[in-house]
């Protein structure tokens, strides 16, 4: 008697290219499996770091939007959220370029256990600012959780606690990371080839 074999999907490689947007030329660079396993996998570590305690996560907008909640999901402790969204200006005084950056709405982070989300790491200079200005406020604790490191993209030496991928890819979009305000619906991460 011959067994027969369930048929199963065949894994789509990384390199794969997405039907959702025919002509945008788009690439799996991160399935959505891949995803949702990276995520489980940092709500473990976040899990024993933060057990016992309330964790506050402040979420950059809007690349942080669909990993965070993703993340908050598989938290075991008690979690309170908040959003902001860093705004920068650049002017100039005389020959000097300067890039102000601020922030709304306000965080009151004194006393807690902080942890800045984003979907994605660059440059590191607004992480960087945002950590100082957490940090000036006296707060038991700041951590990061990062989605994605563009690590040739790095200019600010920032501490990343919690991150789920390292990458050179350029122009990603899906899973909350838009291009043009487009893509962020995807359930991948893609880069526009």
């Amino acid at each position: 008697m011959k067994k027969h074999r369930k048929p199963t999907a065949k894994k789509r490689p990384s390199s794969a290219r997405l039907q959702s947007f025919p002509g945008d030329n788009l690439r799996v660079v991160y399935t959505e499996k891949q995803i949702q396993k990276r995520v489980r996998e940092l709500a473990e570590q976040i899990n024993r770091d933060y057990k016992g305690k309330t964790l506050h996560m402040v979420g950059i907008l809007e690349n942080c939007f669909l990993f965070m909640a993703d993340l908050v999901r598989a938290l075991k402790m008690p979690v309170i959220c908040t959003f902001l969204k860093a705004e920068m200006r650049d002017s100039s005084s005389g020959m000097v370029p300067l890039r102000e950056i601020m922030y709304a709405p306000k965080v009151e982070a004194t006393g807690k256990d902080v942890l800045l989300v984003d979907g994605i790491l660059q440059s590191g200079v607004t992480l960087d600012h945002l950590c100082r200005y957490i940090l000036g406020q006296n707060p038991n604790s700041v951590r990061t959780a990062m989605l994605i490191e563009k690590t040739d993209e790095r200019k600010v030496d920032v501490a990343v606690d919690y991150l789920g991928f390292k990458t050179t890819a350029k122009f990603l979009v899906g899973y909350g990371l838009g291009y043009q305000e487009r893509y962020r619906n995807l359930p991948c991460i893609a880069r526009i080839a």
